[in-house]
């Protein structure tokens, strides 16, 4: 690849240094940022209906925004957000006109929740995604010398009654001019070209990006999506369709499925007859294993660029085969509400990874999460308003104590005040004096039966646990997902899996039923009281689902408004459609044998040898 000329050389190691300087400057001097960074959002609404029914009367300070100001969720503010998606222009909640809603993963009562956005939001998105490739250059320099193959993809918006865009937030950022009319910056040189990417069709899209992908497979230096399981997808669909890929490829011509003219006239200025190439992409594909896939298509990719923290932390392994144990990269933390902030250390372990929160994006606060003895998480299962103690309990960002967790609570410019994300974060470090945070769970994904209650930390925990039976065998767990089915009495918890079976030995029904035992052996003592002494859940059970069960669930999601780049497998499933559909490609099941262990105090109740 050609060296770029000294010129370009030294203006990109000024926009390098500028970033990281600003960086510095920010947390170094986090507080006295955050607190103007709160009057000025205090200022500009001081005659916002929201505020004024609060009785802040364009007041700035921190004290008395506290204590006028309500924590909420996102049922305290639905109706000021449904005046507004119907048309009132007033300034509900923001002085600046909402310019569109950005439609969160999340739902409320099962709908998408709508978070409300201004015009300049751009412009500090933007700003988060400028310091990416400036600290990652610090770790693996020459990334100018090439380009990324990332998988990015847009969903189509709805409108509100009142005339307003609801689409995802990364739908936004793509359709917007500071993504597609951007200059030309090898840090944003990708192999999809604009077209690709804002092709509102899935398949068309996904093809045409991975064909441009191997057309360029030299000049790929980064590989990834916005989500590990996104960019598993995309590898997935090169092992269905490299045959239509490599005969493109020789021939030159596109795919005649692929019809929309934008793709095909930006494919073509790509596509050329290579033959050779065919040839390349014919003999990886076609072995027997598709281990270390990525770095036999792209030998030069560097690293894999993908988020593998929360529940995505269960595809490293997949990652790990696929790409020859490249390094996995989590740059930023952000969500439909704001952009939070960036890894400083990308090339950490995933599971070290933490974040470091700019302090200029918004205004930050953090509920401390208190778990009791069971190692239940209040905040993540307990989604109540919180009492005047818990509200006086919140801290700002210099203020956060080293491995505390906390609810993430947020002010941002759009008109969100004291606003809790939903995010439960634990501090790992400082940048500074800027806290960085190891991201553990989203609060409201759980399990109940009865007065049971299990989050996803702890039920991912308990699967991981549990798979270990089924090393021997040489299968993986590729998928899961729960239900707690109460249509018997009592209810129990339902997990489906997807397997991949490698191995030639079946595996027994005792291996699936001693994998049951274990995940109810892992999780709480709540749980296990509920199965042994009180009787109120029954034994859990697995059901091993057929191939490709997951990515139809994600295809129904998708088909109902899901966004493709957004999705995340649920790990909790209660919608009754997606209950059936799962239940639908169930090919067995298996009970736990018999009850968990469960010491009521210091006096064992239950030796697990009986149901009791």
């Amino acid at each position: 690849m050609p060296e770029a000329p000294k010129e370009a050389q030294y203006n990109l190691l000024e926009k390098n240094n500028k970033a990281l300087d600003f960086i510095e400057e920010v947390t170094e001097n986090a507080d006295q940022v955050q607190k103007r960074v709160l009057s000025e959002i205090l200022t500009r609404n001081a005659n916002v209906e929201y505020l004024q029914r609060h009785g802040l009367n364009g007041a700035t300070d921190r004290e008395t925004f506290k204590k006028l100001i309500p924590v909420i969720k996102y049922e305290d503010i639905q109706t000021d957000i449904t005046r507004i998606a119907n048309g009132d222009k007033s300034p509900i909640l923001c002085s600046h006109p909402i310019s569109e809603f950005l439609t969160s993963s999340g739902t409320s009562g099962g709908e998408r929740k709508l978070m409300p956005t201004i015009e300049e939001e751009l412009n500090r998105r933007s700003l988060l995604y400028s310091l990416l490739m400036p600290v990652m250059s610090q770790y693996v320099p020459g990334l100018e010398k090439g380009k990324g193959m990332y998988f990015l993809f847009i969903k189509s918006e709805a409108k509100t009654p009142g005339g307003l865009l609801a689409r995802p937030v990364l739908t936004s950022y793509y359709k917007s001019s500071h993504f597609m009319n951007r200059p030309f910056d090898p840090y944003t040189n990708y192999t999809s070209p604009n077209e690709t990417i804002l092709c509102p069709d899935s398949y068309q899209s996904m093809y045409s990006q991975m064909l441009c992908g191997l057309c360029q497979h030299k000049e790929v230096l980064r590989v990834g999506a916005v989500f590990a399981s996104g960019f598993i997808r995309a590898i997935k669909f090169l092992e269905k369709h490299w045959p239509e890929l490599a005969h493109d490829v020789r021939a030159g011509t596109l795919n005649p499925q692929i019809t929309d003219p934008s793709v095909r006239e930006a494919v073509s200025r790509i596509l050329k007859p290579d033959p050779n190439l065919a040839d390349f992409i014919e003999s990886e594909c076609g072995r027997d294993s598709w281990q270390g896939i990525i770095t036999r298509l792209w030998p030069n990719t560097k690293y894999v660029d993908v988020i593998v923290t929360g529940t995505m932390a269960q595809y490293i392994p997949t990652l790990d085969y696929y790409s020859n144990g490249l390094p996995q990269v989590c740059t930023m933390y952000a969500s439909s509400e704001c952009y939070f902030g960036v890894n400083l250390k990308p090339l950490c372990k995933p599971s070290e990874v933490s974040y470091t929160l700019i302090p200029t994006m918004c205004y930050f606060e953090f509920l401390p999460v208190h778990r009791n003895s069971n190692g239940f998480t209040n905040s993540i299962s307990m989604p109540k308003s919180l009492t005047e103690k818990e509200q006086q309990e919140l801290v700002d960002l210099a203020d956060v104590k080293l491995g505390q967790e906390y609810e993430l609570v947020i002010t941002t410019y759009a008109g969100l005040y004291r606003y809790r994300v939903g995010d439960v974060l634990r501090v790992a470090g400082f940048k500074n004096k800027a806290p960085q945070f190891n991201f553990v769970c989203r609060k409201n994904v759980v399990l109940s039966i009865d007065s049971d209650k299990t989050d996803e930390v702890e039920l991912q925990n308990a699967v991981k646990n549990a798979v270990g039976h089924l090393q021997p065998f040489d299968a993986t767990l590729l998928e899961y997902t729960s239900y707690a089915d109460t249509g018997s009495i009592p209810g129990h918890y339902v997990l489906f899996w997807e397997l991949s079976l490698n191995g030639s030995t079946p595996i027994p029904p005792s291996v699936f039923e001693d994998c049951c035992l274990a995940i109810e052996e892992s999780l709480n003592s709540v749980y296990r009281q509920g199965r042994v002494s009180d009787k109120s859940i029954g034994p859990l059970e697995i059901r091993i689902v057929e191939t490709g069960t997951f990515d139809k669930l994600m295809d129904y999601a998708i088909s109902l408004g899901a966004s493709i780049n957004q999705y995340k497998t649920p790990r909790c499933v209660k919608f009754a459609p997606i209950v059936e559909l799962l239940n639908s490609r169930v090919m067995c099941s298996y009970f736990s044998p018999k009850c968990p262990k469960w010491v009521p105090g210091h006096k064992q109740w239950c030796n697990g040898n009986e149901e009791r």
